[in-house]
């Protein structure tokens, strides 16, 4: 079982509360997200599009935008070169769209994952020039394409980099970390020294919005496009900027709160064909949207074209005039996607059957070999099987040379820096904390194996989850009023996670299985003084009737579901939601967790 802690930071919450018109909860939940001060608080809740920083600070920002409005002007060949996730798609249309919006001459190119690989490469390069190409313009990768860029560059191209990753950089004794930088004309990525952008965590699409901001204002003053056609653009493309933040699980905090606020109700009433296709097919075109829909619905049906077929399609979804051809490609990707979740369920399921029948049980890092398994869906299943046992997770796949595989991991593991300690036995490697990807011979798996767990320093405590509670509440707080005001700290996710509470001696009286596939759980609950509720779970409903069998017994846990009034009485974590059927509204509670 988790974890459970109250989050206990200090802020005057009454004074808070009448001073922004919000309930002192409220207040309590920001001063929990680490906003302080009344111009923070301020622009946390009402936080607009004047509040997004001046582009002009992304270092060789403007510099790029020069090279880019001669090159249009000359009718320069340029070839956009982007990457196969939500990300990667979502810059290059933005690039493309503007670009191509003022006359310039421009191609664009994404990767095969299997082929290609993550970036550039020298194929790429190479076909680049023999086609003509005379800038080549990167964006979601890059600034690590040393080698790549140097090619490009000796054979004449001239080389724009827009990426948000880590700059690669060498430890050395004398001077400390150095950053080894690409030979391009002009790097534009917030990460990068002496770059004056105050907030680091924009996504690759945002970045190569801001670079358009600046492009688009010079090409409007050179009088290529009106200035009411550039905003008009620009707005239009906010939609794909905030998709992006999300689908990169991009921290929801600072600007790019903001941005997927404005981006998800862009969404809403987008005018590209594509955009509008995919809110078809999904059964979304009416429905309020917020950054689960993107995050677990949209999201998912392009980065599935990307694992399981080419990323370019959805490209061409978003590039496409044709209404009727943008709702093909879109069931395409849904089909996908469709495809791709059954696949994910299988190997997850392989995944921890071998766990559970094999000596890996005992291991506190987790190193699963999937020989069959696509190999683009090893980092899927790795998250899946991390949330399962909060353990670090390695998904290996048997591949052309060797085996690949993805990494996920804990907050207490730094999962980079434990891999490179063992860097001898991979003929491939990166990542950061969280997450990694990984190459080695498949003689090398046990040997990983072996010596992760040998040198995890990690201990039990570090395995088990924990779960910060915003406020201990009772339930008979909460009004509609409430959760309405909840909404004002929306988009939820990455960095600002939707908000929890907690009750003790919560009676759950009887229930009921609901969907198509039985997997969500609606009870009726009551508190202590015998006020009820109503309350759902959607949750592992298996891990759920186990805990339920194990502490009241079958009897009553059978009893639960069979009209009768059970005595199970738990503790609660929870979130309060309006459910909203055939016109009328109704307070529910969602349960995320539970204790006896």
């Amino acid at each position: 079982m988790a974890k459970w802690m109250v989050s206990a930071k200090k802020a005057d919450f009454d004074g808070i509360g009448k001073r922004f018109g919000i309930d002192p909860v409220i207040a309590r939940i920001i001063r929990n997200r680490d906003v302080e001060g009344e111009e923070a608080i301020e622009k946390f809740l009402h936080g607009t599009m004047a509040d997004l920083y001046d582009p002009y600070l992304l270092k060789d920002a403007g510099k790029a935008a020069d090279i880019l409005c001669e090159k249009t002007r000359e009718k320069k060949e340029i070839r956009v070169i982007g990457d196969y996730d939500i990300d990667g798609v979502c810059a290059s249309y933005i690039l493309t769209a503007c670009l191509e919006r003022c006359g310039a001459a421009v191609s664009v190119v994404i990767p095969h994952r299997i082929q290609d690989g993550y970036g550039l490469n020298d194929r790429l390069i190479e076909e680049a020039a023999g086609e003509g190409v005379d800038t080549i313009l990167t964006c979601d990768n890059g600034i690590a394409a040393l080698s790549q860029i140097a090619l490009a560059k000796k054979l004449g191209m001239t080389v724009i980099v827009t990426d948000h990753h880590e700059v690669p950089y060498e430890v050395q004794a004398d001077e400390g970390r150095v950053e080894t930088m690409p030979p391009a004309d002009a790097v534009t990525d917030p990460k990068q020294s002496g770059c004056l952008y105050p907030y680091k965590g924009i996504c690759g699409a945002v970045v190569a919005y801001k670079l358009m901001e600046i492009y688009l204002e010079k090409m409007a003053e050179a009088g290529a496009l009106a200035d009411g056609e550039a905003r008009a653009l620009l707005q239009e493309l906010l939609a794909f900027a905030g998709f992006a933040t999300v689908g990169d699980v991009m921290e929801l905090t600072d600007e790019n709160r903001i941005l997927v606020r404005y981006g998800l109700r862009q969404i809403e009433r987008s005018e590209n064909p594509g955009m509008r296709a995919l809110l078809t097919v999904n059964e979304l075109t009416e429905k309020r949207l917020t950054g689960y829909h993107i995050g677990f619905v949209l999201g998912p049906c392009l980065n599935a074209t990307g694992r399981l077929d080419t990323a370019e399609r959805a490209l061409s979804m978003f590039r496409t005039k044709d209404q009727a051809q943008a709702v093909t490609i879109a069931g395409e990707l849904k089909a996908l996607n469709d495809s791709r979740k059954e696949m994910t369920l299988l190997g997850t399921a392989q995944a921890m059957e071998q766990i559970e029948n094999t000596s890996i049980r005992d291991d506190k890092v987790l190193v699963v070999f999937l020989p069959d398994c696509h190999e683009s869906l090893a980092g899927i299943i790795a998250g899946r099987v991390r949330e399962r046992y909060h353990r670090p997770v390695f998904v290996l796949t048997r591949s052309e040379e060797g085996v690949k595989g993805s990494g996920r991991s804990i907050e207490a593991y730094h999962m980079y820096d434990r891999m490179s300690e063992c860097r001898e036995l991979y003929t491939k490697y990166g990542g950061h904390k969280m997450a990694a990807g990984v190459s080695m011979p498949e003689e090398n798996v046990e040997t990983f194996r072996a010596f992760l767990n040998a040198h995890s320093g990690l201990n039990e405590e570090d395995l088990v989850e924990v779960i910060h509670i915003d406020v201990p509440m009772p339930m008979s707080y909460v009004t509609p009023e409430l959760v309405r005001q909840l909404s004002l700290l929306e988009p939820f996710g990455n960095g600002n996670p939707k908000p929890v509470f907690a009750q003790k001696n919560v009676r759950v009286c009887r229930g009921r299985i609901l969907g198509k596939n039985r997997n969500v759980g609606k009870y009726r609950v009551a508190d202590e003084a015998g006020r009820e509720y109503d309350m759902m779970y959607f949750g592992d409903l298996e891990r759920w009737h186990a805990f339920l069998s194990a502490h009241f017994g079958q009897e009553e846990a059978d009893r639960l579901y069979n009209g009768g009034s059970s005595a199970i009485v738990i503790h609660v974590i929870y979130y309060p939601d309006i459910n909203v059927y055939r016109g009328r509204e109704e307070l529910q509670m969602v349960m995320q967790d539970y204790s006896a």
